[in-house]
């Protein structure tokens, strides 16, 4: 069923290292509206959808956005790499750096760490699906402000292909909405 492609699904190939927009960036790998966030919500959502269109349409979207998730940790990873001591602490990383190093750990910007209570699950079809949509447009904003955040092409284009995205999984999200409102979920 599932087929890993070893290659993202936008190309990222940063190669200015700068630790403001790592750590920025960092927070659609581990904040609220998060692609992590986004891929558990409708993995765990897809189960109580009342056909296999719904719980395949979830499934899918779920798994795009594993392929997002990995996007966004090649992006902080290429934004830190070789970063210095001082320059970690310049940037305020020191108390990530002190637990992680340079490695990708889910946090927000502001540094707390994912939770599951970013997202809920609450078996009713069109309250999930309506959960789904506000998500999608919450991360569409969160890419819009950070697109802002950024100056160097080479991370605003995968950051464009990633809110172009969001919009898109809206729609089908709203598509699905509307197919179950109108069938009296």
């Amino acid at each position: 069923m599932f087929k890993y492609e070893k290659k993202l699904p936008y190309p990222v190939d940063i190669k200015k290292k700068n630790l403001k927009m790592a750590k920025a960036i960092l927070t659609q790998f581990g904040g609220s509206n998060s692609e992590l966030a986004a891929s558990l919500r409708y993995f765990s959502q897809k189960f109580s959808m009342p056909d296999a269109y719904g719980q395949s349409l979830l499934n899918d979207i779920a798994c795009e956005e594993l392929g997002h998730v990995e996007m966004i940790a090649s992006m902080v990873s290429q934004l830190s790499k070789g970063a210095t001591i001082e320059e970690i602490k310049k940037e305020g990383l020191d108390d990530y750096y002190t637990e992680h190093g340079l490695g990708i750990y889910p946090v927000n910007a502001s540094g707390s760490p994912f939770t599951v209570t970013y997202f809920a699950v609450t078996g009713d079809t069109l309250a999930d699906l309506s959960e789904d949509m506000a998500a999608e447009q919450k991360a569409r904003a969160t890419y819009e402000h950070l697109i802002n955040l950024a100056e160097d092409e080479e991370i605003i284009q995968p950051l464009l292909f990633l809110r172009q995205r969001e919009i898109v999984h809206f729609n089908r999200f709203k598509e699905l909405y509307d197919r179950y409102n109108e069938m009296g979920y």
